[in-house]
């Protein structure tokens, strides 16, 4: 069912992003968990309430009572959705779409390995690089916090909230590569991978600017993942992560069906 040559070049494949977008994310978590102390939160709350809708569309609120609460609010609402998303529909991308497009599918198929254990070895090395780059975040997370700020953050909540995280970018993943196997035309499996979950974004921040675009939340995924919930172990919050991962292993199977059956023209 997998093709370990493969996802051995896969993964090598995947080594170069992977660093660029730890080095992303070492900066960011490290900066803002830095400014965790009571003046520079009274300046980012103030910030925030001078521009209220603009702050809220990414998901940043003032009045955090902990250093998890401030994480969230200051890295889970852009953050550590948008960087990893970036990764995601680039790297998604590359696993079918171009190779279908440059020809290079052919020296794939003409192998003695079926197309299923092409296509479910490509989900795999995405899903990989996908825990590693969380995982990454997650212990970056804990190194800077209990260096900076010694217990006071606990870690059994950063888990909870960030398998909740994975469960949503698996799903961002399922979609990308979805488009990844239906299109052969490069442009078009970049233009819907990278266009449907931008599009789920920014329909999220127009949710959370509230007022009369609040129902925007029932048009994007986005609004499944629920990183106070998740913290609180709320069953709505653990439900909604179910339901991405459910949702996810759905679209996995599907674009392994379509690859199946594709005509790859070659």
């Amino acid at each position: 069912m997998i093709n370990f040559t493969l996802f051995g070049r896969e993964m090598k494949g995947s080594v170069k992003l992977l660093a660029v977008f730890a080095a992303v994310l070492t900066m960011y978590i490290a900066c803002i968990i830095y400014l965790y102390d009571p003046e520079t939160m009274e300046m980012l709350d103030s910030f925030t309430k001078a521009m209220p809708e603009l702050m809220a569309a990414v998901g940043m609120t003032p009045g955090a009572a902990s250093l998890l609460g401030f994480m969230i609010s200051y890295l889970y609402g852009f953050i550590m959705l948008v960087i990893p998303m970036i990764f995601i529909i680039i790297r998604s991308i590359s696993l079918v779409a171009k190779y279908v497009d440059r020809g290079s599918m052919v020296y794939l198929v003409s192998a003695p390995v079926k197309r299923s254990t092409i296509a479910i070895t490509q989900v795999l090395s995405l899903i990989c690089g996908i825990f590693i780059l969380v995982l990454y975040g997650t212990v970056v997370e804990i190194v800077f916090a209990q260096a900076l700020f010694p217990d006071q953050i606990v870690i059994s909540e950063l888990l909870s909230l960030n398998l909740g995280l994975f469960a949503l970018h698996i799903f961002i993943g399922s979609v990308c590569f979805l488009c990844s196997c239906a299109f052969s035309d490069l442009k078009l499996a970049s233009g819907f991978g990278a266009g449907i979950p931008i599009l789920m974004y920014i329909f999220q921040m127009l949710a959370n600017m509230g007022g009369s675009v609040e129902n925007f939340k029932y048009l994007t995924f986005f609004t499944l993942f629920d990183p106070e919930g998740l913290v609180s172990n709320e069953p709505s919050a653990l439900i909604s992560a179910l339901v991405l991962l459910i949702g996810s292993l759905i679209l996995y199977a599907v674009s392994v069906a379509v690859f199946s059956k594709k005509d790859l023209h070659i």
